[in-house]
């Protein structure tokens, strides 16, 4: 989910979708979205360095040491690591996604008569937003 539904649906291809649905100029912070987009790559790529750290991350049925079987190594601990960062840049642009919805929309335009993807936008970074802190 946060390294490529969250990233393609809703980071690449909302970013430049719901602007235009919403008849926005951009998203409400320009900067948020650099920063969930560049945080995303290092993310993914701290994810595929952990595999060559230590013994792997092969760690049993959960990341977290305390419940893990083996023991835990350098390449645990980043993994863990990306996987925090992806959150963070998850939340980041479901939060700018939220304010985007609630504050740029045309003068003329209802939230009733937005287009489903909006909807299913808003109602995914919304429930993002709130199980992910």
């Amino acid at each position: 989910i946060f390294f490529f539904v969250m990233p393609v649906l809703i980071g690449g291809f909302g970013n430049w979708l719901l602007p235009l649905f919403l008849g926005a100029p951009d998203m409400m912070f320009p900067r948020v979205n650099n920063f969930s987009f560049w945080v995303m790559p290092t993310a993914l790529y701290m994810v595929l360095g952990s595999c060559l750290m230590g013994d792997s991350w092969g760690t049993g049925w959960t990341l977290y040491p305390p419940l893990s079987v083996y023991e835990g190594s350098m390449g645990v601990d980043l993994l863990i690591l990306s996987l925090h960062l992806a959150g963070v840049s998850s939340s980041a642009a479901a939060i700018n996604f939220m304010v985007t919805f609630l504050n740029s929309r045309g003068s003329m335009s209802k939230a009733e008569f937005c287009p489903p993807f909006v909807w299913a936008t808003i109602v995914t970074s919304f429930l993002l937003a709130v199980s992910l802190p």
